[in-house]
């Protein structure tokens, strides 16, 4: 009698205590040159960040022969021995969708790159993530590819997951990798409206409930970026990073007209961008009370809880517009 009711005991404890395990804060890291600033390592050390997704490089299509080629590779400029470091390594869609794509050559080419960096920085991981956003006519090869990967690197693998692949898994496929990671962002298109297309709960809220009926387990990405969409004679001309609401409104060049956009007041240049008089210019951003709503929203709809919560991206001109607390704060809802 006593053993068993030790045994239900050490089970309660153990309940108990994986209800009280709250996930770890990680960043992506997005920038071709690894170099921190005081900011950013104030943040990492207030977090106890122990955990880094580091884009190493991307891959893309050669503009002539339509090759797959690697672009932009990381540089490191910095000690990174403290930290745990994941590479993540970005494939454009179109690379995916090439017919003639030898699958198996770009899987040796991938890890052999990822290798080289490693070795010439003198780190290791036991982690890789792939970041593809595929498609129904891109699954083929994209599915393949993971599995090439996953064979050659003989390392855990994760894959980014949007929320499209989620509700539609049984069309789009589950890649054989051991986690994803739920991209919580970029749910609409960029457009003249005055939507935000970062964020918007009421799309979200279409594909929540499908996150308890997805098999793999998902660690959530929250975003913290934010961009200007400029807008010429309702038709948009790009986005504009490094720019936000402080910047326009310290700027005469610049009126504010509604919460989110800001007119063009006289022609100029800023950040090396001309901006014609009678422009639009709409800020997207989001805030802390939209990163709590994504908490409580995705918290509400799991049933395998996160055990990372990662936002993108590490970057000063990012942090800087936030509380202290707020990263704890995100993962105290779960």
């Amino acid at each position: 009698m006593f053993k068993r009711y030790f045994w239900i005991s050490i089970f309660l404890l153990l309940t108990a205590c994986s209800k009280n395990d709250k996930p770890i804060v990680a960043f992506y890291y997005w920038k071709t040159n690894l170099k921190f600033s005081e900011t950013e390592k104030e943040v990492l050390t207030d977090n106890n960040v122990g955990k880094l997704y580091i884009r190493y490089f991307d891959i893309g299509l050669h503009p002539e022969t339509q090759a797959p080629i690697p672009i932009s590779p990381i540089h490191f400029k910095e000690n990174m021995q403290y930290f745990e470091i994941v590479p993540v390594v970005f494939i454009q869609n179109k690379v995916m969708l090439e017919p003639k794509l030898d699958v198996s050559d770009l899987a040796k080419k991938t890890i052999g790159l990822i290798d080289e960096i490693n070795s010439k920085n003198k780190l290791n991981c036991t982690q890789i993530q792939i970041d593809c956003d595929w498609t129904l006519k891109s699954k083929e090869h994209y599915l393949e590819f993971i599995e090439q990967i996953k064979k050659l690197s003989k390392k855990k693998l994760s894959a980014t997951i949007r929320l499209h692949q989620v509700k539609y898994f049984e069309k789009t496929k589950i890649p054989n990798v051991d986690s994803g990671v739920l991209m919580f962002y970029n749910m609409g298109s960029i457009a003249p409206d005055s939507l935000n297309s970062i964020y918007n709960r009421e799309i979200s809220g279409k594909y929540l409930s499908s996150l308890k009926k997805y098999p793999l387990h998902l660690d959530y990405a929250l975003p913290i970026y934010s961009w200007v969409i400029h807008i010429r004679d309702q038709k948009v001309l790009g986005l504009r990073s490094k720019l936000n609401f402080r910047a326009l409104k310290k700027d005469k060049n610049f009126v504010q007209i509604s919460p989110v956009f800001f007119k063009v007041r006289q022609s100029n240049y800023k950040n090396g961008v001309y901006y014609e008089e009678n422009d639009l210019l709409k800020i997207e951003a989001i805030s802390s009370e939209n990163l709590r709503n994504m908490a409580e929203d995705l918290n509400e709809n799991t049933t395998q809880p996160p055990r990372e919560i990662l936002f993108y991206d590490l970057d000063e001109f990012n942090l800087k517009n936030y509380e202290k607390n707020i990263f704890k704060q995100i993962i105290s809802v779960f």
